[in-house]
């Protein structure tokens, strides 16, 4: 079934590490890697992260830009792309920020497991996807996005998203910047956590690009779904 092109952004440590074991997020990049990551995000038809970042961060995922948010609204966009958070248990504050700031549509992907009332106050604000009995069916929510004319997508993680969607092979292209830290910590997020492929499913990657950027490097990769 047909999906978005979908890409995952990130920065992480020369470790792997995306944050600390107190899962609190730390600046990695600079400000040339923030204005890259903004760019990214105005082109795109829609943000994505899990709820584990949105409790976490409480990102607004909004473009920063006044320019890039004008030149969406002239084009008849929206002037942030559609923000989708994957929450299986509907566990999303009514006050998060992604509701708070920024013009422009919202999505809240739940699984059935979701409480009802939970679910019935969502409504009420914003459009809920159900897909998925436990947790959310990633290749179902991504086909509905499709339907939708969502062909453009952004995932801003966390971990354990980034690893739902590449087991499943959903992700077309990896983007992470590398910055000059060490972070360590056996429970602090990887870039992609999970239980892990087996040696015979790796995935491989083709390197598309490495740029050198700031005080890190900017890798971009090509997954081989095939």
């Amino acid at each position: 079934m047909p999906t978005p092109f979908t890409f995952i952004n990130a920065a992480m440590s020369i470790d792997g590490k995306i944050s600390t074991r107190q899962r609190r997020q730390i600046r990695i990049s600079g400000d040339t890697d923030f204005d890259r990551m903004d760019q990214l995000r105005a082109s795109c038809d829609a943000v994505m992260v899990g709820i584990g970042t949105v409790l976490a961060d409480d990102p607004s995922l909004t473009v920063k830009s006044d320019e890039r948010r004008s030149k969406r609204l002239e084009k008849g966009l929206d002037e942030n792309p559609v923000r989708i958070v994957v929450d299986s248990k509907a566990r999303i504050p009514k006050n998060a920020d992604i509701f708070r700031k920024g013009a422009g549509k919202r999505i809240v992907a739940v699984s059935e497991s979701a409480a009802f009332d939970r679910v019935k106050a969502l409504r009420k604000n914003v459009m809920v996807i159900m897909a998925g009995k436990d947790q959310v069916d990633l290749p179902e929510l991504l086909s509905i996005l499709d339907e939708m004319g969502i062909q453009r997508l952004m995932v801003e993680g966390g971990a354990s998203l980034n690893w739902g969607l590449v087991k499943n092979g959903l992700v077309d292209e990896i983007y992470s910047f590398i910055g000059n830290l060490i972070i360590g910590g056996s429970t602090a997020p990887t870039l992609i956590d999970g239980e892990g492929f087996d040696e015979a499913d790796i995935p491989a990657c083709s390197l598309i690009d490495a740029e050198k950027m700031e005080e890190g490097v900017l890798l971009k990769w090509k997954i081989n779904n095939d």
